[in-house]
């Protein structure tokens, strides 16, 4: 169990990734952004997730540097991730997009680098990509995102590397539980974005109740709830004291009774595409 806000959990190649991290998904370039990054890293989270498409890899850079100088940090002590978007899919295009987000990033390496959707008859490609980078030390690890059972499925058939991550949709009415299972059969750690559901949860009533018999808001039941269940999440936010209170979980626990009743609110129900029928 995670007990501490910089507690991590073993990937399958033994590399240790944080449990919380902060996501920076819409997030537009500038002093905002800046800010956020630098607040995260200042109250103690030590990972920070973006991607190419969100258009913000410069700022998110500046932040950690800016971060690391003012509270006497080495790059070692974070572990960033970003993502390869759907039109840089492909071999080459793949590895010239690694560059491109060092780049934009102002890093040496990342720790994490996701193929951001299962784009059809690119992915395994893409894949291939990534387990270049890795086996020559580039990346710390490697993973997916938005892959269903299926697409993992396909994958594992030529990869030589198997995914470490399989960051997902996922929130109290999106359980994927049968992804998680699979996940966890196979050492694949879930990993959830959106996890508060864009903030479509906040007035749910049985969260409400829950929250209140610990004096907690629903979003921190609900990340409560992610890490209980051994999902590593990175909930998003740009205030400073949002930030802090996001991570202020660590010193409670949900009954079996909660992780139930949290997990009865499940209707398969997304806020973000379908990984089975999406086109860009």
């Amino acid at each position: 169990m995670l007990n501490h806000l910089q507690d991590t959990v073993a990937l399958h190649n033994g590399v240790r990734m944080p449990g919380f991290g902060l996501g920076v998904f819409k997030v537009q370039e500038g002093e905002e952004l800046v800010e956020a990054v630098k607040a995260a890293i200042k109250h103690g989270y030590r990972s920070i997730d973006t991607a190419a498409i969100y258009g913000n890899e410069q700022g998110v850079g500046r932040g950690i540097r800016e971060a690391l100088r003012e509270n006497g940090l080495r790059r070692e002590d974070l572990f960033v991730t970003s993502k390869v978007w759907n039109a840089d899919q492909g071999y080459d295009s793949a590895i010239a997009a690694y560059e491109a987000s060092l780049n934009k990033l102002g890093l040496d390496y990342l720790d994490l680098y996701l193929v951001h959707w299962p784009v059809k008859d690119k992915f395994n490609e893409t894949w291939r990509a990534l387990e270049t980078l890795y086996k020559e030390g580039r990346v710390k690890a490697i993973g997916v995102s938005n892959f269903q059972i299926h697409h993992l499925e396909e994958l594992m058939q030529s990869a030589s590397v198997k995914p470490m991550v399989n960051q997902v949709e996922l929130h109290p009415r999106l359980t994927q539980k049968e992804l998680l299972r699979f996940a966890q059969a196979q050492g694949i750690r879930l990993e959830a974005w959106s996890p508060l559901m864009q903030g479509e949860l906040l007035d749910n009533g049985t969260l409400k109740a829950i929250g209140a018999k610990y004096g907690k808001t629903v979003a921190q039941v609900i990340l409560r709830w992610d890490i209980q269940n051994g999902i590593v999440t990175i909930p998003k936010s740009t205030k400073e004291h949002r930030i802090v209170e996001n991570a202020a979980i660590y010193d409670f626990e949900l009954t079996a009774e909660d992780m139930t009743a949290i997990d009865a609110l499940n209707e398969d129900r997304r806020v973000g595409p379908d990984p089975d029928n999406f086109d860009f």
